[in-house]
């Protein structure tokens, strides 16, 4: 039988990223906090926390938490259907919902649904950033409950649903463009402008030059990049000259209207395509998390 005080020590350590944070979230001291996932490591035989800065889950951590995830889920939707059982609980708060969202759809689209969802107080979101090629791997692990991804695939256990595609466009400042593209956007002319990237995982640009057809695939790892990681500081970025990227066209397309931003190249679009993913238990909560997230992708996204 699992000790689920000490389960609960565990996700607030992960989640919270230290034992004393996690002491403060749960009312207990730091020791307390030590005693119980140590008890729970010796149990599972496994060292479940990296401690660290911040602490990290093992794998075998990230499914020990994910777990104590799904099980408070399922009693806050057993407690909003028995109001009797409710007093039974444990006092933990509304059920908490984690998602992994890339950056560009959470400075797009993503937040009126969560807003929406939200909105009657008995339930909290939590959102975690990541590459869109990349959260459905949170969601196979267990460290997330639904994710925004590339991925169609549905993950084991998961449910899939189609949101449509974000349009990226290609863009830089006027006076970048006559710096450095004075004679066209081609090879040699990419190979010395500087870029921007989000990070290591983002492959935004190298995709959109590959639909240019004569653009070598090698190319993007060797022209100058500079590294950003805020969607909102590459629309700055680019604003400021700093070099070209990819923007999410809704963010830009007034810059581009009132020519503070162009495009490189005209209607060379990039169209992402977004998936809902989510796992099938604790159905009402999701289910609900879903429609939202659906309605606000059937407003934003292209279909």
């Amino acid at each position: 039988m699992l000790d689920y005080a000490a389960l609960a020590a565990l996700a607030a350590v992960v989640r919270e990223g230290s034992f004393e944070r996690a002491a403060g979230a749960l009312g207990v001291t730091p020791s307390a906090v030590s005693q119980r996932v140590r008890a729970l490591e010796e149990r599972m035989g496994a060292i479940l926390v990296v401690r660290g800065q911040p602490c990290t889950a093992t794998p075998v951590g990230a499914r020990l938490c994910a777990h104590v995830e799904h099980v408070r889920l399922l009693e806050g939707e057993m407690a909003s259907a028995l109001p009797g059982l409710a007093e039974l609980l444990p006092a933990a708060g509304p059920p908490t919902i984690r998602v992994a969202v890339n950056a560009d759809s959470l400075a797009t689209w993503l937040v009126p649904a969560m807003a929406a969802f939200a909105r009657r107080g008995d339930r909290l979101v939590d959102l975690v950033v990541a590459g869109e090629d990349h959260t459905a791997e949170r969601l196979r692990s267990g460290d997330v409950l639904a994710a925004v991804t590339t991925d169609r695939t549905p993950v084991q256990g998961c449910r899939t649903v189609p949101l449509g595609a974000l349009r990226y466009v290609a863009t830089a400042s006027p006076d970048f463009m006559a710096r450095w593209f004075a004679h066209g956007v081609d090879t040699a002319a990419l190979a010395r402008a500087p870029m921007l990237r989000f990070d290591r995982q983002d492959h935004l640009q190298e995709r959109w030059m590959a639909t240019l057809g004569t653009v070598p695939e090698t190319l993007a790892s060797r022209a100058p990049t500079h590294w950003l990681p805020s969607t909102n500081a590459f629309v700055d970025a680019a604003l400021a000259g700093l070099g070209w990227c990819m923007n999410p066209l809704p963010m830009v397309a007034g810059y581009l209207a009132a020519g503070r931003l162009v495009s490189l190249m005209d209607q060379r679009f990039l169209n992402v395509p977004l998936y809902w993913q989510h796992v099938r238990i604790g159905t009402r909560l999701l289910d609900a998390l879903t429609r939202e997230v659906v309605a606000a992708a059937r407003d934003s996204l292209l279909r």
